[in-house]
């Protein structure tokens, strides 16, 4: 990185010896390690952010390709799909309601007229399946059980 060379390095070595002295070398070596750490740590976050920027702008023109090739596709096969005719909900849809929440609210199947109200995204919706009937238990005894827990 700074290109130096092993006999630069070694006068080095020797002037801040000869300059510093032996007594204080070591704490001096220590300070310098110290800040050599911290001027690492910072050109280390530095990079990191650096590269999340770019790999955040990577993956926002990956998204808009996505999207183009999506849009690309959907207009392709959209001649390939019959036309979905609309709901009729004259009278199936409720009065309009000045409550926040239920403006919100997905789209429930309406039990008197049996057709769920319209929805932009149909996976709300629930599955309508018959409704289990359950039937009470025979009412004669178990031929295998009788009394054998009855207290005597």
């Amino acid at each position: 990185m700074f290109n130096i060379d092993s006999s630069e390095f070694l006068l080095v070595a020797i002037v801040a010896l000869v300059v510093i002295g032996p007594k204080d070398l070591p704490k001096a070596m220590r300070v310098v390690g110290y800040w050599v750490g911290k001027a690492r740590g910072v050109t280390r976050q530095f990079r990191q952010g650096f590269d999340n920027m770019v790999r955040e702008a990577e993956l926002e023109e990956m998204e808009k390709r996505w999207a183009a090739e999506n849009e690309r596709i959907m207009r392709e096969h959209a001649a390939d799909t019959p036309p979905v005719t609309p709901v009729d909900d004259t009278h199936t849809s409720p009065a309009p309601s000045h409550d926040a929440s239920a403006a919100s609210a997905p789209a429930l199947p309406n039990p008197a007229h049996g057709i769920a109200e319209p929805s932009t995204d149909h996976s709300d919706r629930p599955v309508m399946v018959e409704k289990p009937v359950v039937a009470p238990a025979p009412s004669a005894e178990h031929p295998h059980r009788g009394t054998e827990g009855a207290a005597s």
